[in-house]
């Protein structure tokens, strides 16, 4: 075939085609997932798809889509027709919301939320509803469990991570000599002094570890929510999410508040300009007042 043009490396590039710096005509193909989870039947499909039009190899990209790796331009389009006969897209680039990203909170022991419902429903709503919704940049979203941030949530655009927010009754500590909610706390943050449970509310990082730990009921009652932060990135320039001041304690609300984001980084965002430059430009409070209060 004759030499590819910008033109045509461009409208690939939107189907979440990236060129292989190493060829002239060849590409790596971005299959969506449900932020990782795939069925056994869609792997076969893409084992079949990396055989029949690229290299017979794939890999896993940090957004946890599936790379084919290896097609050849002109095999790019029957690639996506076969893919999409077994419900399977591409896609993933340009100034849209990217796919979304989760841990295992579900099934994890720490997990304090479900990450993957969560997710799931976060894809559907953003990803896919909202896919012709074009934004001054890229727009990153994580889901993680607990505080252990294993998928990094405060380094995404908008993240989500599962809190327990304790309510301690000190006033049903006896001091006891090995302290079981001491014991518990992986950050320091509950201490005994001088025969009483201290909590410091600044250490304490909500994972809910100390629950029910205490035999006289010190940490029986907790609050379960979600704490978003926004802002945050990764990159040439890295920028750590700032929590909102709320604490949310339901998936809709959750939800709302992201819809109220990417609209509000789509009017008032300038064109190239990351989120977490937004929120630099016209200040937290602003950007939390329009999109919280």
């Amino acid at each position: 075939m004759s030499k590819l043009t910008a033109e045509d490396i461009l409208r690939v590039k939107g189907l979440g085609c990236l060129k292989d710096k190493r060829f002239d005509d060849v590409f790596n193909v971005r299959v969506i997932t449900r932020n990782g989870k795939i069925t056994s039947d869609e792997h076969r499909a893409i084992a079949e798809a990396a055989d029949r039009f690229g290299s017979g190899e794939a890999a896993m990209t940090t957004r946890l889509s599936i790379e084919i790796q290896g097609v050849k331009y002109e095999n790019i389009d029957p690639m996506i027709e076969f893919l999409a006969s077994h419900g399977l897209e591409t896609g993933g680039t340009g100034p849209l919301v990217r796919p979304i990203v989760s841990c295992k909170g579900t099934t994890c022991r720490f997990g304090l939320i479900d990450t993957y419902g969560l997710s799931e429903k976060i894809h559907e709503r953003f990803y896919k509803g909202f896919h012709d919704v074009k934004l001054p940049h890229k727009f990153k979203i994580a889901v993680g469990g607990c505080p252990n941030n294993c998928v990094k949530p405060d380094l995404n655009d908008l993240g989500i991570i599962g809190q327990r927010i304790p309510e301690h009754d000190i006033e049903k500590c006896r001091g006891c000599k090995k302290c079981q909610v001491e014991a518990a706390c992986p950050v320091g943050a509950a201490v005994l002094v001088d025969g009483k449970l201290k909590v410091d509310p600044e250490l304490c990082n909500k994972c809910g570890r100390c629950k029910n730990t205490c035999p006289f009921g010190v940490t029986s009652s907790y609050v379960s929510g979600y704490k978003i932060c926004i802002g945050g990135r990764w990159g040439k320039r890295t920028a750590q999410g700032i929590p909102l001041s709320k604490l949310f304690t339901s998936e809709e609300d959750v939800l709302d508040v992201i819809e109220r984001t990417i609209l509000f980084y789509r009017e008032e965002g300038i064109p190239g300009e990351r989120f977490a430059d937004t929120i630099n430009r016209l200040g937290f409070e602003y950007v939390e007042s329009k999109i919280v209060k």
